[in-house]
């Protein structure tokens, strides 16, 4: 702030002290000093007393007044020098008490006191420049202390000063600040209504875009040539406005003339896909009169191929953007897999593409007519001369594949891979009801019909054995074969041919014969006998019409997957129920003529078979003749309350038996109870319900024979003659199965036993 040379600025105080001698009176002479130069250098005057008032009083607190101590000549002198020292400054301090209670008072100057060789007469000069000199620089920090203290002074007002600007200052910015935010709320309300207008008039801009753009399309649309306009990248904008159009019509129908508005955006679109449509189909047929004309030139399969898809392919796609704008239409109302997507305009972009997909298969139909039908004469002249199977076999191969390849090119061309669907809306249904001979993934009729055409005078084995080839070869897959697009969609192919058409074939064909076989079958008195069995087979001298239901049980389990073969099968149910008719007619014929066949044991032996091939049918094991299933029918077939019936006699009810009557409120095994007749829709129930009441007629027959036996004279060979009529009868019933002959020899002897004990019983009641 200040300069350096204001610190170190010395004023003239030392000329001033030494000038002002020289102007002292002649009063106050003094005698000249015997040191004095001889140039006069040493004069002094006599200083001029100050007023008393004037001179600044000595503060006792200041440090003793700077003294020229006389240096000592030797140590003898030291004393002399310290007294005189002493001296000197207690004579000081007395005069200064003098002068400040004498001289105060009548506001005199102080009197200048004379050092002591002036008043002994001695003027010492050089003492006192010493003593001057020494005070030199004392008086000089004096001085500068004086200005310093001057310049913080006025560095301290101008501080003040500075706060008290500074003070008014932030007054000012506060006040300042105050008004900056008023105004700031302010242009922030203003701003706000700024854009709640631009948004306003963006929306009313909005609105009124929808109602402006039915001129522009209108034109475009009506306009000579715009047919055109479909091989163009704008028809796309154009649909896509449209349906914003309409959108905002349909959700905004309290707007003005909303209704009519969206009548004719409605009716704009009609006319665009319109356009789209015959711009397509015009195309369609332009590539197909090309592609036919060559394929009906060429003989080779390798050709026909080639042209079919790769040419044909080629050929469609060269149309700028017509293909683009046919996908985007068909991806507006399906998605990739062919399900209906939601749409405002849902109905009408589906009946464009339904439309088209008509057209493109009524061509792909016509182009390749040469070809299905050279397949389908090499089927009938194959399976005329040859095989049937084998000629059948090759005929679902190439149907197969010329199905993938057109699924194939479907995708290509449409950007959609058709799924198998029962929506109504979707792409499968929209395209299984074209009736087409070409076997498209949808249109699978052709290959039934060819089939069923060629099967018709076919046998019954045949007809099984390809449809078992069929499940066996396309819907099962080895666990180290890979799947493959192709797999994939055969497997598809192949379970709706064989649940739309093979299998109600095959069906039909089953009921036929288990109507010619077992419901129609003529009963002869010979099949009534059961007669040895032929090289130890126990089914050879079981009942004809029950031998062929066996056959045709395992024909179906071999030709059918295992869900189908369940007890909820048609067929099975029919053969099952027509088996138990037959027999009971049998039952009755061997009831009514002599011919020497237990009736009872005839129905065993053949419901246990027919029981056993069911059981086997249902497990997937098939072993003819065998009984490997007579533990798991007989532990059905027993009561459950064997136990209670044998342990409690004397709850023992007459007239039971082990094997108790379905009519007597017995429980069995499985929750039936026998209260009344089996059920009617159960063909496994009602089987068993017979195989109980023949067995129990068995048994309890038998027993009542034994008991009558033992009770005669000589019955111990009469029981014996007895026991083996019982063994020969069972063994030529059933041979080669001593478990069914245990069991029903051990059924007889429990059952005599109860009957028995219940006559004992009722003798001691």
């Amino acid at each position: 702030m200040y300069e350096d040379s204001w610190y170190s600025f010395v004023p003239d105080f030392q000329q001033r002290r030494t000038a002002a001698p020289a102007t002292q009176g002649p009063g106050h002479r003094r005698r000249e000093s015997l040191l004095q130069q001889p140039n006069g250098a040493g004069e002094h005057s006599a200083p001029v007393d100050s007023l008393p008032s004037v001179l600044e009083e000595d503060d006792p607190n200041t440090p003793p007044q700077a003294t020229l101590v006389r240096r000592a000549k030797s140590y003898s002198d030291f004393y002399d020098i310290v007294a005189a020292q002493l001296g000197k400054k207690t004579l000081k301090k007395r005069r200064r008490r003098q002068g400040h209670s004498t001289w105060e008072a009548l506001a005199l100057p102080h009197p200048q006191p004379e050092s002591p060789e002036v008043e002994n007469g001695h003027d010492d000069g050089s003492g006192r420049n010493l003593l001057l000199a020494s005070q030199q620089e004392y008086l000089l920090y004096h001085d500068q202390l004086a200005m310093t203290e001057r310049h913080l002074g006025t560095l301290v007002e101008d501080a003040n000063s500075a706060l008290s600007v500074l003070g008014s200052l932030c007054q000012s910015f506060q006040d300042v600040e105050g008004q900056t935010k008023l105004f700031q709320s302010q242009c922030d309300e203003l701003l706000s209504e700024q854009r709640r207008l631009q948004i306003l008039a963006d929306e009313v801009g909005t609105d009124l875009r929808f109602y402006g753009y039915i001129d522009s399309v209108t034109r475009r649309l009506n306009a000579p040539g715009a047919g055109r306009i479909v091989e163009d990248d704008s028809f796309e904008e154009i649909l896509t406005n449209l349906e914003s159009c309409i959108v905002f019509m349909a959700k905004n129908p309290s707007y003005r003339d909303a209704e009519p508005y969206l009548a004719r955006y409605q009716a704009l679109l009609t006319k665009a896909l319109h356009l789209l449509e015959v711009g397509f189909t015009n195309r369609l047929d332009k590539v197909s009169a090309e592609i036919s004309k060559q394929i009906a030139g060429t003989q080779s399969e390798s050709t026909h191929h080639a042209l079919a898809y790769g040419r044909f392919e080629d050929i469609l796609t060269e149309s700028y953007s017509l293909i683009p704008n046919v996908q985007r239409v068909v991806c507006s109302v399906y998605d990739q897999n062919g399900f209906p997507v939601s749409s405002q305009s849902f109905d009408t972009y589906a009946n464009t593409a339904n439309n088209i997909f008509q057209a493109y298969w009524a061509a792909r139909d016509r182009d390749l007519r040469p070809i299905t039908q050279h397949e389908q004469q090499a089927l009938k002249t194959e399976a005329a001369a040859s095989s049937i199977e084998a000629s059948a076999r090759s005929f679902v191969k190439q149907c197969f594949e010329r199905s993938y390849n057109e699924a194939s090119l479907f995708r290509k061309i449409f950007s959609i891979e058709v799924q198998y669907s029962t929506d109504p809306r979707s792409a499968f249904t929209a395209l299984k009801t074209r009736n087409l001979g070409l076997v498209t993934g949808t249109n699978i009729a052709p290959i039934a019909a060819n089939l069923q055409s060629a099967l018709q005078n076919s046998d019954l084995q045949t007809i099984c054995n390809l449809v078992g080839w069929l499940a066996n070869e396309y819907l099962l897959l080895e666990y180290d074969e890979d799947e493959t697009p192709f797999t994939t969609h055969c497997r598809g192919l192949t379970a709706r041919l064989l649940s739309e058409h093979l299998w109600p074939f095959t069906d039909a064909f089953f009921e036929a014969e288990i109507a010619k076989s077992i419901s129609r079958a003529v009963i002869s008195q010979d099949s009534l006998k059961i007669g040895p069995a032929a090289n130890g087979d126990a089914s050879s001298n079981a009942f004809p019409p029950v031998r062929r239901a066996v056959e045709l049980l395992g024909m179906f389990d071999q030709s059918m997957p295992k869900e189908r073969c369940q007890r909820n099968s048609p067929v099975v149910f029919k053969l099952i129920k027509e088996s138990i008719a037959v027999l009971h007619r049998a039952e009755a014929r061997v009831k009514a003529s002599k011919v020497g066949t237990d009736p009872d044991l005839f129905m065993i032996k053949n419901l246990l078979m027919l029981k056993n091939e069911l059981l086997s049918l249902e497990i997937g094991d098939v072993r003819g003749a065998d009984m490997q299933h007579f533990g798991q029918i007989w532990d059905t077939l027993r009561p459950q309350n064997i136990i209670g019936l044998l342990s409690s006699f004397s709850t023992y009810i007459p007239g039971s038996s082990y094997w108790s009557s379905p009519w007597t409120g017995t429980p069995v095994a499985g929750g039936s109870s026998g209260n009344g007749p089996a059920d009617a829709h159960d063909a496994n129930e009602q089987l068993d319900e017979q195989l109980r009441q023949s067995i129990y007629a068995f048994t309890r027959r038998w027993a009542g024979e034994f008991n009558d036996t033992r009770s005669k004279k000589l019955g111990g060979k009469n029981l014996g003659k007895l026991e083996r009529e019982l063994d020969e009868l069972l063994e030529r019933a059933f041979v080669g199965q001593p478990e069914v002959v245990a069991k029903l020899k051990e059924a007889i002897h429990i059952e005599a036993e109860v009957l028995e004990r219940g006559k004992n019983v009722v003798a001691r009641v």
